[in-house]
């Protein structure tokens, strides 16, 4: 392998492609690379080489290579996410090239991953969560199911998971002020349970769906893992690949795939934009609204299910920013002309 001496070149190459080919063929032989990860890989070196000219990247100083990874790449409209590939290939190459010989230095060793923060969830708004409410069909038994199926993801935030695994001893009654109230058990992720009061609304969807005729002509009987028995709460509707005989216990359970399509569906039919129309989109939009109202940390971490208190306070980010909007729009300041009220007009809108 040639190294390119810059003094010799009057347009000295980006890289030495020579090099950056047998470093791809290391990967994809001893790391087992995908080919979508070399060839990202492969570009990152080949922009570090376009920072580099004339030298090569193998003579670049540790500070010349953390401009490069941070400021430089930021100036090409890079953001932190897009340039965590960039530290990872950067890393690869030079231990690479070290292994070789080819160096002795450590380039890549100020390196660190850039902190991208943590995204914010996309809720489903309000106005799609009521327009959803009334897409099913009441007049038919699969329309009254999926009606209390949404009624529990808007109404209590359950994972798809949580919801789709649901028995009907997962339903209980309570005393509330000597009336029957609704509380759903449910056992979601790493298999921690809690238990979820039952909004009036969707508990009443519930019982219609219990109490159906339809319902009652489906075998849903089960044994539990703790011998119990017990009867499959949300059923699917019967398909040509499942014999009738065939066609009981855990058999008639509702999967994860038909809820995303019900969702899918009746977004599409009520106007719901696609971002919305995903089942975790039910969960931001609870834990935004309890946010919202002023709901205590320590009750929508409970409601929600999180053990990671960091994960709730997402919503009270998301909840800030709803604030602000609405006090940039309906606020005392917003309707009056200040100093500031024309420069303010001037400047760019902020997403």
């Amino acid at each position: 392998m040639t190294r390119v001496n810059p003094e010799k070149t009057v347009n000295p190459p980006l890289i030495d492609e020579e090099m950056i080919g047998d470093w791809c063929s290391w990967l994809r032989s001893s790391v087992n690379a995908k080919p979508r990860t070399i060839e990202l890989y492969a570009l990152a070196v080949r922009r570090l080489g376009e920072f580099a000219v004339p030298r090569s990247v193998l003579d670049l100083s540790p500070e010349e290579v953390e401009i490069f990874a941070g400021v430089w790449l930021h100036k090409r409209g890079l953001l932190a996410q897009s340039r965590k590939p960039y530290i990872s290939a950067l890393r690869s190459f030079f231990g690479w090239a070290r292994g070789r010989r080819l160096l002795a230095g450590e380039p890549e060793r100020l390196l660190r991953q850039p902190n991208v923060g943590r995204p914010l969830p996309r809720a489903l708004s309000l106005a799609s969560a009521e327009k959803l409410m009334w897409a099913p069909d009441l007049g038919t038994f699969l329309g009254i199911r999926d009606a209390a199926i949404l009624g529990l993801l808007v109404g209590c935030g359950l994972r798809v998971s949580g919801l789709v695994a649901l028995n009907q001893s997962d339903l209980r009654d309570l005393e509330v002020a000597s009336k029957p109230r609704m509380v759903v058990r449910v056992v979601e992720k790493g298999g921690r349970e809690r238990q979820v009061p039952v909004p009036r609304e969707a508990e009443m969807l519930l019982r219609v769906y219990l109490d159906h005729d339809d319902l009652k002509g489906v075998r849903r009987d089960i044994v539990r893992a703790d011998g119990r028995p017990d009867r499959v709460l949300f059923v699917n509707g019967r398909n040509s690949f499942v014999p009738a005989h065939e066609w009981h216990g855990e058999a008639v359970r509702l999967v994860r795939a038909t809820v995303w399509k019900l969702i899918q569906r009746y977004g599409e039919k009520a106007g719901i934009p696609p971002a919305e129309r995903h089942p975790h989109a039910f969960r931001h939009l609870f834990g935004t609204e309890l946010a919202e109202d002023d709901v205590d940390l320590l009750t929508r971490q409970n409601l929600m299910g999180h053990v990671d208190p960091k994960s709730t306070q997402i919503y009270t980010e998301l909840s800030m920013r709803r604030r602000m909007k609405v006090l940039d729009e309906s606020g005392p300041l917003a309707k009056l002309k200040t100093p500031v009220s024309e420069l303010l007009k001037r400047l760019p809108a902020r997403a």
